[in-house]
């Protein structure tokens, strides 16, 4: 039984920061690329950043340089520190991971970045 749980969601002002966890149970997740996706109102699921079980990171272009993306593969979680937080990265940010053979997902946690 597959199951992604992401916390840590919650309304800043534009230029704070906040910490997503997704603890991830029934998965491999030392076999697994994890990531993070969101979604803003209206617009489609978008890749934000993802890490492989060889620690290999990659970020979208707009969250280079802000966003920092981590696991723990001994607590089997998945972090994603968000700074410098922008009123465009408000959306619901949902947990991923991938072993090869398909992909699981987490529920989603808001995160609402206001002006």
């Amino acid at each position: 039984q597959v199951q992604l749980v992401e916390s840590g969601g919650g309304l800043v002002q534009a230029g704070g920061f906040l910490r997503l966890s997704c603890a991830a149970s029934g998965i491999s997740f030392r076999l697994n690329v994890m990531g993070w996706y969101r979604q803003a109102p209206g617009k489609q699921r978008e890749l934000v950043a993802t890490i492989t079980n060889f620690d290999t990171t990659n970020y979208a272009d707009s969250v280079k340089g802000r966003f920092t993306i981590s696991r723990d593969n001994a607590k089997n979680t998945v972090y994603l520190q968000m700074n410098s937080l922008k009123p465009e990265d408000t959306g619901v940010y949902y947990c991923n991971g991938n072993s090869g053979r398909g992909n699981s997902w987490g529920q989603g946690t808001q995160v609402t970045v206001s002006s």
